[in-house]
């Protein structure tokens, strides 16, 4: 199975972003479940989110970090290489 990325070229520079969505889930003691119920969205979805399948929208991002009481940044893995 392949993620998900999200890759930007900036300078000759590679910025990779990965969602954390799954373990801020688990830090919080939260589940899939109960995520999809407050977003009013399928299970499905939620579950490729948390496996970087795919990446819910910025404004889903927000309200995300938002449930959980987090920094949007702790949803977010970014990694830059040349």
């Amino acid at each position: 199975m392949y993620a998900y990325l999200i890759i930007i070229r900036y300078n000759l520079s590679t910025i990779r972003m990965e969602n954390r969505i799954k373990v801020v889930l688990a830090d919080k003691k939260r589940t899939n479940k109960w995520l999809s119920e407050q977003l009013e969205c399928a299970p499905t979805t939620v579950s490729k989110w948390c496996t970087n399948a795919s990446q819910p929208p910025m404004e889903t991002f927000v309200k995300i970090a938002e449930l959980l009481e987090v920094d949007i940044n702790e949803l977010l893995r970014i990694e830059k290489s040349k």
